[in-house]
């Protein structure tokens, strides 16, 4: 049986690829800061599950936990970094906890996947940005930076897995927007999915082992419509 960890599993897009992982037979980690939604989820999941309470806003104990469920499930072959905020409007405070959980916590789950899978000899990173890290934005500029700042430390990991000629898959999603709480404040949002729907396109994406996905793939050519568009246009939108 082959296995997974999902980090971020307590709701969303987590929540969704823990159950969609489950129907292809995966045993799987499921970690989070909200234990009781975590223990409500592996209920509902036929497969073999472990269950941590993980915090990824603290970066050196979230690795411990991290190891501890890589050492119960006695090893994995997947660990996705899902964990992720969004504010529409940031103050101060929550441009400060967007860094903490998208920036210092994505970047410290990653740097744990890479260093277990390299002593391991091979393994699979999916780590879980967005279409907003394509380019900036005026509306939550820090959300589209830090994802920036994952799909850049995503690329630089498939980069030193090939350059130590280590067979690690490093596979970035970036999915468009997905009905789930974090997005439920903002306006002018379209070609919304489900969280199911998403869950099963980055399942797919994932077995092939691709370095890229865009969820669902109709993003793909608007990324670069995105890029190419004079900034006198895109400030407007």
């Amino acid at each position: 049986m082959r296995k997974v960890i999902i980090i971020g599993a307590s709701r969303g897009i987590g929540r969704a690829l823990a159950l969609e992982f489950s129907l292809h037979g995966y045993s799987i980690g499921l970690a989070s800061r909200n234990l009781p939604a975590l223990d409500a989820l592996s209920s509902e999941i036929k497969t073999d599950t472990f269950v941590k309470q993980l915090d990824v806003t603290e970066p050196a104990t979230a690795t411990t936990h991290l190891n501890a469920l890589i050492d119960e499930m006695d090893g994995v072959d997947v660990i996705v970094v899902n964990s992720g905020v969004l504010f529409a409007e940031p103050t101060w405070s929550e441009i400060a906890a967007t860094i903490d959980v998208n920036v210092t916590g994505f970047a410290a789950m990653a740097e744990a996947a890479m260093t277990y899978f390299s002593e391991k000899g091979c393994g699979h990173i999916v780590g879980i940005s967005s279409i907003a890290g394509v380019r900036g934005a005026r509306r939550s500029s820090v959300y589209n930076a830090s994802k920036a700042f994952e799909v850049n430390y995503l690329q630089g990991l498939r980069h030193r897995a090939a350059h130590a000629r280590v067979p690690i898959h490093i596979t970035d999603i970036r999915p468009g927007p997905v009905r789930t709480e974090m997005i439920a404040s903002l306006k002018s949002m379209f070609w919304i999915v489900s969280p199911e729907a998403a869950a099963r396109d980055i399942f797919k994406a994932i077995n092939k082992k691709k370095k890229c996905a865009y969820v669902p793939r109709r993003w793909w050519p608007m990324s670069w419509v995105i890029k190419v568009v004079p900034d006198w246009l895109y400030r407007r939108a």
